[in-house]
């Protein structure tokens, strides 16, 4: 039996009941420092040029050691427009320590330099995250300290670090899709502070974001997502004080047992960067980089063990 114009207004009003939102129960954005999380996992992995091999040894469920081994060139400031590389070579020792409620991570390179990070859940909604470097070098040493507090449908997050830095930051979802946020921050060294807003808009095929500071940056950014496997990304960089512009656009293919990723973008860089699992715990990985502006091309290949 048809429906009659009656039935049909009924049922068009219970479907914008059963819309409504719900502000009470909105969900708990991403960090604010993370904001353009897609755009960067597809359009800037660790690019590398020469060899690396990093090979991990699990002694037990919580503890690890690494070793990672890296050969290749290393670009030199210049005045020359061609760009200047000298050969070189490190060998980096880690020790890893990963609980459900700590991290522990350490690394030392044979240049003397020593790092270590730290994520540590103080409860279930106060986490704390500590970076350091210490080396030889003058003034090259520092050390940062973040402290995150995840709210209901929002996150807040504090920031020191050496040289009189201050910040702070706040994000908040204002619709299931939507999150608006802010942040500050004063360098005391430097005499320097500033100040940004960003949005976010996220829905199951999408991820747009935006973000402006008083720096002169602005960082606009787009993720379509055409399957469970293949995805496109685009950026823009603007810095309305130098007027420097940049753009880029790439895609993300995971297949089977690999994942590819690539680029191109306005200055006329083409990148990619390739990693496929030979086996259980073997993975094989291919970067490349093209800047034919430049005439700078890198090529790299490396092993991952464990």
């Amino acid at each position: 039996m048809a429906a009659t114009p009656g039935d049909t207004a009924t049922v068009n009003k219970v479907n914008v009941v059963g819309d409504k939102v719900d502000y009470m129960n909105l969900p708990c954005p991403i960090p604010y420092e993370e904001i353009h999380r897609e755009a960067l996992m597809s359009l800037k992995p660790e690019f590398f040029e020469g060899m690396r091999f990093d090979f991990t040894k699990g002694l037990n469920q919580k503890f690890s050691l690494s070793h990672s081994v890296f050969m290749g060139p290393t670009e030199i400031p210049s005045q020359s427009p061609e760009t200047i590389k000298i050969p070189t070579a490190h060998y980096e020792f880690g020790a890893n320590f990963i609980d459900p409620k700590m991290m522990l991570i350490g690394r030392v390179l044979t240049d003397g330099r020593l790092n270590a990070r730290v994520k540590c859940d103080l409860t279930d909604n106060l986490s704390l995250k500590a970076n350091a470097q210490l080396t030889g070098e003058p003034h090259m040493s520092h050390a940062m300290f973040n402290f995150d507090y995840k709210g209901k449908d929002y996150r807040t997050q504090l920031q020191l670090g050496n040289g009189a830095l201050f910040g702070a930051s706040y994000i908040q979802s204002v619709t299931p899709r939507l999150s608006l946020g802010g942040e500050l921050f004063w360098a005391g060294q430097h005499r320097k502070s500033g100040i940004g807003y960003a949005a976010r808009y996220e829905t199951d095929e999408l991820v747009a974001t935006g973000q402006v500071a008083s720096t002169g940056m602005v960082a606009l950014s787009y993720v379509q997502k055409l399957s469970q496997k293949v995805s496109l990304a685009t950026d823009l960089m603007y810095n309305y004080m130098s007027r420097d512009v940049t753009s880029s656009v790439g895609y993300d293919y995971i297949l089977r047992q690999a994942r590819l990723r690539g680029k191109i973008d306005s200055n006329g860089c083409v990148s990619a960067f390739l990693e496929e699992r030979l086996s259980m715990g073997l993975m094989f990985i291919l970067s490349a980089e093209l800047d034919h502006r430049k005439k700078d091309y890198k090529f790299g290949f490396g092993l991952t063990v464990g």
